[in-house]
Protein backbone atom coordinates (compact mmCIF):
# COMPACT_ATOMS: atom_id res chain seq x y z
CA UNK A 1 0.00 0.00 0.00
CA UNK A 2 2.82 2.38 0.73
CA UNK A 3 4.54 1.43 -2.50
CA UNK A 4 1.33 2.19 -4.43
CA UNK A 5 1.01 5.55 -2.73
CA UNK A 6 4.61 6.41 -3.45
CA UNK A 7 4.18 5.50 -7.12
CA UNK A 8 1.00 7.63 -7.40
CA UNK A 9 2.76 10.55 -5.83
CA UNK A 10 5.66 10.18 -8.26
CA UNK A 11 3.31 10.10 -11.27
CA UNK A 12 1.41 13.14 -10.01
CA UNK A 13 4.68 15.00 -9.51
CA UNK A 14 5.80 14.12 -13.04
CA UNK A 15 2.55 15.41 -14.57
CA UNK A 16 2.73 18.62 -12.57
CA UNK A 17 6.33 19.16 -13.60
CA UNK A 18 5.49 18.57 -17.30
CA UNK A 19 2.53 21.00 -17.08
CA UNK A 20 4.66 23.69 -15.45
CA UNK A 21 7.40 23.13 -18.02
CA UNK A 22 4.91 23.42 -20.91
CA UNK A 23 3.41 26.64 -19.51
CA UNK A 24 6.89 28.10 -19.09
CA UNK A 25 7.79 27.31 -22.70
CA UNK A 26 4.60 28.93 -23.97
CA UNK A 27 5.12 32.01 -21.81
CA UNK A 28 8.74 32.31 -22.95
CA UNK A 29 7.66 32.00 -26.58
CA UNK A 30 5.09 34.81 -26.31
CA UNK A 31 7.35 36.95 -24.15
CA UNK A 32 10.33 36.77 -26.49
CA UNK A 33 8.31 37.42 -29.64
CA UNK A 34 9.13 34.04 -31.16
CA UNK A 35 5.47 33.59 -32.02
CA UNK A 36 6.07 36.09 -34.80
CA UNK A 37 8.18 33.51 -36.58
CA UNK A 38 5.00 31.64 -37.37
CA UNK A 39 3.86 34.59 -39.57
CA UNK A 40 4.51 34.15 -43.26
CA UNK A 41 7.22 36.55 -44.42
CA UNK A 42 6.20 39.08 -47.07
CA UNK A 43 7.64 38.98 -50.58
CA UNK A 44 6.92 41.52 -53.32
CA UNK A 45 7.63 41.74 -57.01
CA UNK A 46 7.68 44.70 -59.42
CA UNK A 47 6.17 42.95 -62.41
CA UNK A 48 6.42 45.74 -64.97
CA UNK A 49 6.98 49.49 -65.53
CA UNK A 50 5.37 51.59 -68.28
CA UNK A 51 6.56 55.05 -69.37
CA UNK A 52 4.75 57.74 -71.36
CA UNK A 53 5.45 61.43 -72.03
CA UNK A 54 2.74 63.63 -70.51
CA UNK A 55 4.27 66.87 -71.75
CA UNK A 56 7.30 67.55 -73.92
CA UNK A 57 8.73 71.04 -73.81
CA UNK A 58 11.77 72.54 -75.44
CA UNK A 59 14.05 71.86 -72.45
CA UNK A 60 12.02 69.69 -70.03
CA UNK A 61 9.83 66.62 -70.26
CA UNK A 62 7.19 65.19 -67.90
CA UNK A 63 7.47 61.38 -67.76
CA UNK A 64 4.50 59.42 -66.44
CA UNK A 65 5.84 56.18 -64.91
CA UNK A 66 3.32 53.43 -64.05
CA UNK A 67 4.67 50.65 -61.79
CA UNK A 68 2.87 47.31 -61.26
CA UNK A 69 3.48 45.97 -57.74
CA UNK A 70 2.56 42.38 -56.83
CA UNK A 71 2.47 40.85 -53.34
CA UNK A 72 3.67 37.28 -53.86
CA UNK A 73 3.63 36.08 -50.25
CA UNK A 74 2.71 37.33 -46.78
CA UNK A 75 -0.36 37.55 -44.56
CA UNK A 76 0.47 40.77 -42.72
CA UNK A 77 -1.44 43.93 -43.62
CA UNK A 78 1.43 46.41 -43.49
CA UNK A 79 1.74 49.68 -45.35
CA UNK A 80 3.84 49.68 -48.52
CA UNK A 81 5.40 52.57 -50.42
CA UNK A 82 7.26 53.05 -53.69
CA UNK A 83 10.28 55.32 -54.18
CA UNK A 84 10.93 56.21 -57.82
CA UNK A 85 14.41 57.47 -58.72
CA UNK A 86 15.87 58.84 -61.97
CA UNK A 87 19.63 58.60 -62.60
CA UNK A 88 21.34 60.36 -65.49
CA UNK A 89 22.85 57.80 -67.87
CA UNK A 90 25.62 60.25 -68.73
CA UNK A 91 26.82 61.20 -65.25
CA UNK A 92 25.20 58.51 -63.11
CA UNK A 93 24.01 61.19 -60.70
CA UNK A 94 20.56 61.17 -59.12
CA UNK A 95 18.47 63.74 -61.00
CA UNK A 96 15.20 63.52 -59.05
CA UNK A 97 13.10 61.15 -56.95
CA UNK A 98 9.50 60.88 -55.79
CA UNK A 99 7.80 58.67 -53.17
CA UNK A 100 4.19 57.49 -53.14
CA UNK A 101 2.22 55.55 -50.53
CA UNK A 102 0.53 52.38 -51.82
CA UNK A 103 -1.16 51.07 -48.67
CA UNK A 104 -1.58 47.46 -47.55
CA UNK A 105 -1.68 44.71 -50.19
CA UNK A 106 -3.26 41.28 -49.88
CA UNK A 107 -1.44 38.11 -50.84
CA UNK A 108 -1.65 37.63 -54.61
CA UNK A 109 -2.87 41.22 -55.21
CA UNK A 110 -1.34 43.46 -57.89
CA UNK A 111 -1.69 47.24 -57.79
CA UNK A 112 -0.58 49.85 -60.34
CA UNK A 113 0.67 53.28 -59.22
CA UNK A 114 1.57 56.25 -61.44
CA UNK A 115 4.11 58.98 -60.74
CA UNK A 116 5.17 61.97 -62.86
CA UNK A 117 8.83 62.97 -62.98
CA UNK A 118 9.90 66.29 -64.52
CA UNK A 119 13.34 65.87 -66.08
CA UNK A 120 15.67 67.88 -68.33
CA UNK A 121 15.19 66.72 -71.91
CA UNK A 122 18.78 65.62 -72.35
CA UNK A 123 20.06 62.13 -73.19
CA UNK A 124 18.59 59.23 -71.23
CA UNK A 125 17.86 58.05 -67.69
CA UNK A 126 17.87 54.90 -65.59
CA UNK A 127 14.59 54.75 -63.69
CA UNK A 128 14.55 52.63 -60.54
CA UNK A 129 11.53 51.75 -58.41
CA UNK A 130 12.31 50.69 -54.81
CA UNK A 131 9.51 49.03 -52.81
CA UNK A 132 9.26 49.34 -49.02
CA UNK A 133 7.07 47.66 -46.38
CA UNK A 134 7.10 49.68 -43.17
CA UNK A 135 10.42 51.26 -44.24
CA UNK A 136 12.00 47.84 -44.91
CA UNK A 137 13.12 47.35 -48.52
CA UNK A 138 11.27 44.48 -50.15
CA UNK A 139 12.03 44.71 -53.85
CA UNK A 140 13.04 46.87 -56.79
CA UNK A 141 12.69 47.19 -60.53
CA UNK A 142 14.46 49.12 -63.30
CA UNK A 143 13.72 50.53 -66.72
CA UNK A 144 15.73 52.71 -69.11
CA UNK A 145 14.79 55.61 -71.41
CA UNK A 146 16.94 56.86 -74.28
CA UNK A 147 17.35 59.89 -76.58
CA UNK A 148 14.83 62.19 -74.90
CA UNK A 149 16.44 65.20 -76.58
CA UNK A 150 15.31 63.81 -79.95
CA UNK A 151 11.62 64.11 -79.01
CA UNK A 152 9.94 67.14 -80.66
CA UNK A 153 8.39 69.70 -78.34
CA UNK A 154 4.61 69.82 -78.13
CA UNK A 155 3.20 72.34 -80.58
CA UNK A 156 0.92 73.77 -77.90
CA UNK A 157 3.71 74.14 -75.35
CA UNK A 158 4.70 77.82 -75.32
CA UNK A 159 4.59 78.62 -71.62
CA UNK A 160 2.76 81.89 -72.38
CA UNK A 161 -0.41 83.09 -70.69
CA UNK A 162 -2.64 86.17 -71.04
CA UNK A 163 -3.73 87.01 -67.48
CA UNK A 164 -4.93 90.60 -67.97
CA UNK A 165 -5.97 93.32 -70.44
CA UNK A 166 -6.44 97.08 -69.93
CA UNK A 167 -8.27 99.50 -72.25
CA UNK A 168 -8.01 103.29 -72.47
CA UNK A 169 -9.89 105.72 -74.72
CA UNK A 170 -7.45 107.75 -76.80
CA UNK A 171 -9.80 109.56 -79.16
CA UNK A 172 -13.51 109.91 -79.98
CA UNK A 173 -14.39 111.38 -83.37
CA UNK A 174 -17.15 110.90 -85.93
CA UNK A 175 -18.84 108.13 -83.99
CA UNK A 176 -15.58 106.16 -83.84
CA UNK A 177 -13.54 105.34 -80.73
CA UNK A 178 -9.80 104.78 -80.72
CA UNK A 179 -8.92 102.46 -77.82
CA UNK A 180 -5.41 101.78 -76.58
CA UNK A 181 -5.25 98.13 -75.53
CA UNK A 182 -2.57 96.90 -73.09
CA UNK A 183 -2.12 93.11 -73.31
CA UNK A 184 -0.25 91.45 -70.42
CA UNK A 185 1.83 88.44 -71.47
CA UNK A 186 3.29 86.12 -68.81
CA UNK A 187 5.88 83.41 -69.43
CA UNK A 188 5.06 80.53 -67.06
CA UNK A 189 7.63 78.24 -68.68
CA UNK A 190 11.14 77.32 -67.63
CA UNK A 191 12.99 79.06 -70.47
CA UNK A 192 12.82 82.28 -72.48
CA UNK A 193 9.89 82.15 -74.89
CA UNK A 194 10.09 82.64 -78.63
CA UNK A 195 8.95 85.77 -80.43
CA UNK A 196 5.50 84.61 -81.60
CA UNK A 197 3.09 86.33 -83.96
CA UNK A 198 0.03 87.74 -82.20
CA UNK A 199 -3.32 88.72 -83.71
CA UNK A 200 -5.57 91.13 -81.79
CA UNK A 201 -9.20 91.43 -82.93
CA UNK A 202 -12.16 93.44 -81.66
CA UNK A 203 -15.58 91.90 -82.36
CA UNK A 204 -19.07 93.27 -81.65
CA UNK A 205 -20.54 91.13 -78.90
CA UNK A 206 -24.04 90.45 -80.28
CA UNK A 207 -23.66 90.44 -84.06
CA UNK A 208 -20.13 89.04 -84.04
CA UNK A 209 -19.01 91.57 -86.65
CA UNK A 210 -15.31 92.37 -86.73
CA UNK A 211 -14.60 96.05 -86.05
CA UNK A 212 -10.80 96.02 -86.29
CA UNK A 213 -7.77 93.74 -86.13
CA UNK A 214 -4.03 94.17 -86.00
CA UNK A 215 -0.99 91.90 -86.18
CA UNK A 216 1.89 92.32 -83.73
CA UNK A 217 4.45 90.14 -81.94
CA UNK A 218 4.84 88.88 -78.39
CA UNK A 219 8.57 89.47 -78.16
CA UNK A 220 10.91 87.21 -76.21
CA UNK A 221 9.88 86.86 -72.56
CA UNK A 222 12.11 85.56 -69.76
CA UNK A 223 10.86 82.79 -67.44
CA UNK A 224 8.35 83.95 -64.77
CA UNK A 225 8.34 87.45 -66.30
CA UNK A 226 5.42 89.60 -67.54
CA UNK A 227 5.54 92.22 -70.28
CA UNK A 228 2.88 94.51 -71.82
CA UNK A 229 2.27 94.78 -75.55
CA UNK A 230 0.13 97.76 -76.62
CA UNK A 231 -2.02 98.03 -79.76
CA UNK A 232 -4.57 100.62 -80.92
CA UNK A 233 -8.02 99.45 -82.02
CA UNK A 234 -10.74 101.53 -83.68
CA UNK A 235 -14.44 100.67 -83.27
CA UNK A 236 -17.90 102.31 -83.57
CA UNK A 237 -19.13 104.01 -80.42
CA UNK A 238 -22.05 102.79 -78.26
CA UNK A 239 -21.54 99.04 -78.79
CA UNK A 240 -20.18 96.21 -76.67
CA UNK A 241 -17.10 94.31 -77.84
CA UNK A 242 -14.98 91.22 -77.24
CA UNK A 243 -11.25 91.69 -77.71
CA UNK A 244 -9.67 88.42 -78.84
CA UNK A 245 -5.92 87.76 -78.64
CA UNK A 246 -4.52 84.81 -80.61
CA UNK A 247 -0.88 83.72 -80.38
CA UNK A 248 0.39 81.80 -83.39
CA UNK A 249 3.26 79.34 -83.72
CA UNK A 250 3.76 79.15 -87.48
CA UNK A 251 0.29 78.14 -88.77
CA UNK A 252 -1.13 76.95 -85.43
CA UNK A 253 -2.93 78.89 -82.69
CA UNK A 254 -1.16 77.94 -79.46
CA UNK A 255 -2.69 80.39 -76.96
CA UNK A 256 -5.72 82.65 -76.74
CA UNK A 257 -7.26 85.20 -74.40
CA UNK A 258 -10.29 87.50 -74.20
CA UNK A 259 -11.13 90.93 -72.84
CA UNK A 260 -14.33 93.03 -72.90
CA UNK A 261 -15.09 96.64 -73.83
CA UNK A 262 -18.66 97.69 -73.02
CA UNK A 263 -19.51 101.12 -74.43
CA UNK A 264 -23.23 100.39 -74.02
CA UNK A 265 -23.55 98.06 -71.02
CA UNK A 266 -26.82 96.36 -70.10
CA UNK A 267 -28.04 97.10 -66.58
CA UNK A 268 -30.92 95.62 -64.58
CA UNK A 269 -33.82 97.87 -63.60
CA UNK A 270 -35.09 96.49 -60.31
CA UNK A 271 -38.30 98.54 -60.17
CA UNK A 272 -39.48 97.32 -63.58
CA UNK A 273 -37.85 93.88 -63.30
CA UNK A 274 -36.24 94.34 -66.71
CA UNK A 275 -32.98 95.38 -68.34
CA UNK A 276 -31.95 98.34 -70.44
CA UNK A 277 -28.86 99.74 -72.10
CA UNK A 278 -26.92 102.33 -70.11
CA UNK A 279 -25.69 105.30 -72.11
CA UNK A 280 -21.97 105.89 -71.72
CA UNK A 281 -20.38 109.23 -72.66
CA UNK A 282 -17.25 107.76 -74.16
CA UNK A 283 -15.72 111.20 -74.73
CA UNK A 284 -15.51 111.71 -70.97
CA UNK A 285 -12.81 109.02 -70.86
CA UNK A 286 -10.85 110.53 -73.74
CA UNK A 287 -7.12 111.31 -73.40
CA UNK A 288 -6.70 110.12 -69.83
CA UNK A 289 -3.03 110.84 -69.09
CA UNK A 290 -1.36 109.22 -66.12
CA UNK A 291 1.00 111.53 -64.24
CA UNK A 292 4.41 109.93 -64.07
CA UNK A 293 6.16 109.86 -60.74
CA UNK A 294 9.45 111.81 -60.83
CA UNK A 295 12.24 110.16 -58.81
CA UNK A 296 13.44 112.20 -55.86
CA UNK A 297 17.02 112.34 -57.15
CA UNK A 298 15.88 113.75 -60.51
CA UNK A 299 13.68 116.28 -58.72
CA UNK A 300 16.60 117.51 -56.61
CA UNK A 301 18.83 117.73 -59.68
CA UNK A 302 16.24 119.85 -61.46
CA UNK A 303 16.06 122.22 -58.49
CA UNK A 304 19.83 122.59 -58.38
CA UNK A 305 20.04 123.29 -62.11
CA UNK A 306 17.02 125.62 -62.13
CA UNK A 307 17.53 129.36 -62.90
CA UNK A 308 18.21 131.57 -59.86
CA UNK A 309 20.92 132.19 -57.26
CA UNK A 310 22.27 129.45 -55.07
CA UNK A 311 23.05 130.05 -51.39
CA UNK A 312 26.82 130.33 -51.89
CA UNK A 313 26.48 132.73 -54.84
CA UNK A 314 24.14 134.98 -52.82
CA UNK A 315 26.68 135.21 -50.00
CA UNK A 316 29.44 136.26 -52.41
CA UNK A 317 27.27 138.99 -53.91
CA UNK A 318 26.39 140.38 -50.46
CA UNK A 319 30.06 140.58 -49.49
CA UNK A 320 30.92 142.39 -52.74
CA UNK A 321 28.16 144.94 -52.16
CA UNK A 322 29.46 145.70 -48.66
CA UNK A 323 33.01 146.33 -49.94
CA UNK A 324 31.76 148.71 -52.67
CA UNK A 325 29.80 150.73 -50.08
CA UNK A 326 32.91 151.27 -47.94
CA UNK A 327 34.92 152.53 -50.91
CA UNK A 328 32.36 155.08 -51.97
CA UNK A 329 31.57 156.20 -48.43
Amino acid sequence: MNKLGTRSTHVLFSKSFFLIFFISIVAFTFGSGCINNFEEESYYNIRDMDISADRTGAAFIDLNVTTYVEKVQGDSAKNTSLLLKAYSRQSGLLETQKKIEIGALKKGETKSVSQVLTLPKAGGYDLQGVLFEDNVQKGNGKIKVYNLDALPADVQETGLGIPEMDFRVKKVEGGKVLVESDIYLTNEGRETSKDFRMLVKVREMDAGLLADKIWTRTGEIKPEATIIQTVNLTMPDQYNYIVEVLIWNNDTIVERGEGYIQLSPIVEVKEKNTTQAREIQTSEFENVVEREMIPEEESMAEKESAPGFSLSLSAILLCSAAILRRRFA
